[in-house]
C-alpha cells in the first residue's frame, strides 16, 4: 500500500506566489496602512496650513475680508520693516542667551544622573517637574522674582551693591529674565534625552578607558561626547526651533501682552505674527513674517547642525 502525499509547495515555485491575497495584504499594506493616521494629520495640520499660509503671503488680505494680489509685495514690506528687524534681533538674542546655558547645563546634570547615586528615580523625575508647572504659573512666579521694587533678584543684587533694576523696561534684562524662564522650564527635559542618549553608550568602552588609565573627565571628552553627537544634534535642533518661535514666555512676562514691552524691546517675531495677523488684521503681511520666521529657523538650524557635526567630529 503506497500513500501519495501532495507536497506542501512545489519545487522552484517563487514563495511570493504561493502567498495568499491575506498574507500579502498583513506584510505589504499594513505598514502603510498603520503609518498613514500621521500622514494624514500631518497633511491636515501641518501641510495645509503651510500652503494656505504661503498662498495669502502673496496677497494683501486682511480678516474683514479684503483681498488684493500684492506678489511679493509683503516681503519686500518686512525687509524694510523696523519692527520685523527688531523683533528678529529679540528673538535671536534671547535664543542664545538662553540656548547655549541650558544646554551646557542639561548635559552636565545629565552626567551627574548617569553616575550611581542614591535616589536616581526620584531626581530623574524632579527635574521634569518643570515641563509639567503651567506657563502661567511660571510667569506669575518669575514676574514676582525680577520685581522692580519688591523682587527676589534685585534684593539679592542689592548686597553687592546693585542698584534696582527695571527688568521689563530694559532690553537686556528683560533679554536674561526671559531666558531664565525658559531654561528653567526645559533644562530638565534636555536633561532627560541626554541621560537617555548616554545610557545607550557601552560600558566597555568606559572599562577599556579606565584600565589604559583615563579620568573621568577625559573619559567625558574622549569617549562621552563623541558618541553622544547624534543625541546632542536632536536637542540641538530641537531647541533651535523651540527657541526661534518662543512666544509663550515673552507673552507672560508682560500680562499675556504680545507687544514685547512698551518699545518692543523683548517682542519675538512670533508675538510680532500675532500682534499683525490678529490685531491690525493684516492677515497677508502676518504670513508673509511667518515664511520668514521658518526660513530663519532653516537657517538657525542648518548652522547649529554644522557646529555640532564639528565639535563632535573633533573631540
Amino acid at each position: 500500500m503506497s500513500l501519495h502525499l501532495e507536497p506542501a509547495t512545489r519545487a522552484g515555485e517563487p514563495q511570493s506566489e504561493r502567498r495568499s491575497p491575506l498574507s500579502w495584504l498583513d506584510l505589504r499594506a499594513m505598514p502603510y496602512a498603520l503609518v498613514s493616521p500621521y500622514f494624514l494629520l500631518f497633511a491636515v495640520f501641518g501641510l495645509f496650513p503651510l500652503g494656505f499660509t504661503l498662498y495669502y503671503s502673496l496677497y494683501d488680505y486682511d480678516l474683514t475680508g479684503t483681498t488684493e494680489w500684492a506678489g511679493l509685495g509683503n516681503y519686500a514690506a518686512l525687509l524694510t520693516d523696523e519692527d520685523f528687524w527688531n523683533a528678529v534681533g529679540n528673538t535671536v538674542g534671547m535664543f542664545l542667551l538662553a540656548t547655549i546655558p541650558q544646554l551646557v547645563i542639561a548635559l552636565l546634570l545629565a552626567n551627574a544622573l548617569n553616575k550611581h547615586i542614591r535616589g536616581r528615580l526620584f531626581i530623574r523625575m524632579g527635574v521634569l517637574l518643570p515641563l509639567v508647572t503651567s506657563v502661567v504659573a511660571v510667569a506669575v512666579v518669575f514676574t514676582q522674582l525680577y520685581g522692580r521694587d519688591w523682587g527676589l533678584v534685585n534684593w539679592a543684587l542689592g548686597w553687592f551693591g546693585v542698584e534696582p533694576i527695571n527688568w521689563r523696561a530694559e532690553r537686556l534684562p528683560a533679554w536674561i529674565a526671559i531666558a531664565t524662564m525658559v531654561d528653567w522650564r526645559w533644562t530638565g527635559y534636555n536633561a532627560i534625552i541626554f541621560l537617555a542618549g548616554m545610557q545607550t553608550i557601552p560600558k566597555d568602552l568606559y572599562e577599556a578607558a579606565a584600565i589604559d588609565g583615563a579620568s573621568r573627565r577625559r573619559q567625558f571628552w574622549q569617549i562621552t561626547l563623541p558618541m553622544l553627537r547624534p543625541t546632542m544634534i536632536f536637542v540641538v535642533l530641537n531647541s533651535t526651533i523651540g527657541g526661534l518661535t518662543l512666544f509663550a514666555e515673552p507673552t507672560t512676562f508682560y500680562n499675556g501682552n504680545v507687544d514685547g514691552g512698551s518699545a518692543g524691546q523683548f517682542q519675538t517675531v512670533a508675538m510680532f505674527i500675532v500682534k499683525q495677523g490678529f490685531r491690525e488684521f493684516d492677515y497677508g503681511y502676518a504670513a508673509a513674517a511667518a515664511w520668514l520666521l521658518f526660513l530663519l529657523i532653516l537657517v538657525g538650524a542648518l548652522v547649529n547642525f554644522l557646529l555640532i557635526r564639528r565639535i563632535g567630529g573633533s573631540t
